[in-house]
């Protein structure tokens, strides 16, 4: 079952959006060559708890760290650790928080100083994705039409849609129905109605779409060693439109 949040919930579920958002702002800073994910990883704990709220992902079916940082191959998961950031990686925070009991979950890939031009390129086009899948979200809506727009543009510039990992609903549960594939049909799916809340989640390959999970049970990374690359917003669906919960 589709839950559609209350205004006085939605009221809520701003407020944990912003905070994803100013900790996503933070770590940008922080974000350099020679700092580790272990550092990243205190720095977005100590700032989600000081806005009284708390990580959603630490302990979250075991998972060790307050965020996932995933560096170059890896998809999302990553536990973050002693790893050192490099000149030229690229690394993926997916941040949640949890306030009032109602979660937030945003994802970013960013830079580590300067990277490659096909760095840059599966970057601009996974963030693209995301947006043209956002743009199409409105009541009446069937959400693989939204699914399939976000397809088309990775797909569209030579890049892969991993199938094995998916958005989904937000809410009182980090994840609640209903799923959201990056592929898809068209005119196909439930139809949004305003109040849903979703996490649309654009997981692109540089290679080949196929993924695999290292032995940490939790870290995702591409078969062929390439690139990959994760963008993700909660939003709301309006009574015209949509309005992103996780930026500021």
């Amino acid at each position: 079952m589709i839950i559609c949040k209350s205004e006085s919930e939605l009221l809520i579920m701003r407020e944990a959006g912003r905070i994803v958002a100013e900790t996503h702002q933070v770590l940008a800073k922080a974000i350099r060559p020679g700092a580790t994910t272990k550092q990243l990883d205190q720095i977005a704990e100590e700032y989600i708890r000081s806005r009284d709220a708390i990580p959603s992902f630490k302990g979250y079916g075991g998972f060790p760290g307050s965020i996932c940082a995933s560096v170059n191959e890896e998809l999302v998961h990553g536990i973050p650790g002693d790893r050192v950031l490099n000149e030229g990686d690229i690394i993926s925070l997916d941040i949640g928080a949890e306030y009032k009991g109602y979660h937030g979950d945003s994802a970013w890939t960013y830079p580590v100083g300067d990277i490659s031009a096909e760095a840059k390129k599966l970057l601009e086009v996974t963030e693209r994705s995301l947006y043209q899948g956002l743009d199409l979200i409105k009541p009446d809506v069937r959400l693989y039409t939204v699914s399939h727009a976000i397809q088309k543009c990775i797909e569209g510039e030579g890049f892969s849609v991993v199938r094995e990992y998916v958005g989904h609903g937000i809410g009182r549960k980090l994840h609640e129905e209903p799923q959201i594939p990056n592929y898809g049909s068209p005119d196909r799916g439930p139809r949004l109605k305003a109040g849903m809340v979703l996490a649309i989640e654009p997981m692109v390959n540089a290679g080949e779409r196929y993924v695999r999970t290292l032995e940490d049970n939790w870290t995702v990374v591409t078969v062929d060693g390439a690139l990959c690359a994760h963008f993700e917003h909660t939003v709301a669906v309006t009574a015209d439109g949509y309005e992103i919960l996780t930026a500021l």
